[in-house]
């Protein structure tokens, strides 16, 4: 492909996420970075967990992404009696045919909201497995594809632990970033009540996008070029988080896919068809932080899994920096 043509496929890309970011900050005002990791998820076939106190948008997040990429969207209320079949179906007899007929659950969309997901029993919780990993759900034996695009965003608070049975870390592990919107600035929250005196602005939001144009812009973002550097810097990252003593579970090969994943993302939303160093920095805290277990001395220190990485990431050299420079 001619250098010209690689340009004009950026450009177009990038025309079909902007708009969508665009769209959703109509809805979700004051929060663009949380807004742009959303759709840097969606761009790269992940998932996210929206994490923070009740009544700051993270609902509403979930609804005006689904609207604005025009994806159908189910929303899951979790709570302890949900079971799995709630989720995935279940297969239902037919006096008349004398057959067992298959009813796809709520989770049979393209945008599915997993609405407090930390109240549901981890027998409930693992429904979601299989279709975060591989599109898919499996009832009775019998397999069936979800719909592309396909995203989960699921919801919890953080500060109600009654009642709430937290994530394993298998299922952490399948969410690609951790997004936290966090409360308003005193001018965000007065802008909030003026947009909603008369009306809710997600009311009147219009679809900015299409699932075919999702599609077409994550096929892209598998092209961005990663270089060999790159990559090492990504292992390098993710590899010191098992070797530190205040971390008993470090980051994954599939954070490390991830991370890549999420870099060609903001790369391409950025209108480059290549990936740099700052791209992985910016993006460390959101895809690494929720998958890492500290220990208990650590935790009992006041230490949080954000600021080691974040130390972390300070002690490794960035490729193309010069020895004694500051990245």
């Amino acid at each position: 492909m001619k250098v010209k043509d690689v340009v004009e496929e950026k450009t177009r890309s990038k025309s079909i996420a902007e708009p969508i970011i665009e769209n959703v900050a109509k809805v979700i005002l004051g929060k663009d970075y949380a807004v742009r990791l959303g759709v840097v998820a969606l761009m790269c076939r992940g998932h996210i967990l929206v994490e923070d106190v009740p009544g700051v948008g993270k609902t509403m997040l979930a609804k005006s992404l689904a609207k604005s990429t025009g994806c159908s969207f189910s929303r899951i209320q979790f709570t302890p009696d949900l079971l799995p079949s709630d989720v995935t179906g279940t297969s239902i007899y037919n006096q008349k045919t004398g057959d067992f007929e298959f009813r796809p659950g709520p989770i049979h969309t393209q945008m599915l909201l997993a609405d407090e997901i930390n109240r549901a029993t981890p027998k409930t919780q693992s429904a979601l497995l299989e279709a975060m990993e591989e599109q898919q759900v499996t009832v009775d034996g019998v397999t069936h594809p979800l719909p592309s695009p396909f995203m989960v965003i699921a919801t919890e608070n953080p500060v109600e632990y009654e009642g709430t049975f937290p994530l394993p870390e298998a299922q952490l592990d399948r969410f690609l970033l951790r997004i936290h919107l966090g409360y308003p600035t005193f001018e965000q929250e007065v802008a909030i009540l003026e947009s909603q005196q008369h009306g809710h602005p997600f009311d009147s939001l219009l679809p900015a996008s299409s699932p075919e144009l999702i599609l077409r812009l994550q096929n892209e973002t598998r092209n961005i070029y990663v270089d060999p550097l790159v990559k090492q810097y990504i292992v390098k990252i993710t590899d010191a988080t098992r070797r530190h003593n205040d971390i008993a579970l470090g980051a994954s090969p599939r954070a490390s896919l991830g991370l890549q994943r999420a870099a060609q993302a903001q790369a391409l939303l950025y209108g480059r068809d290549y990936v740099l160093p700052d791209d992985v920095k910016d993006l460390v805290g959101p895809v690494l932080a929720h998958r890492l277990v500290l220990t208990a001395g650590s935790r009992m220190q006041g230490s949080d899994s954000v600021g080691i990485v974040q130390s972390l990431v300070e002690e490794i050299s960035v490729p193309g920096a010069r020895v004694g420079s500051r990245a």
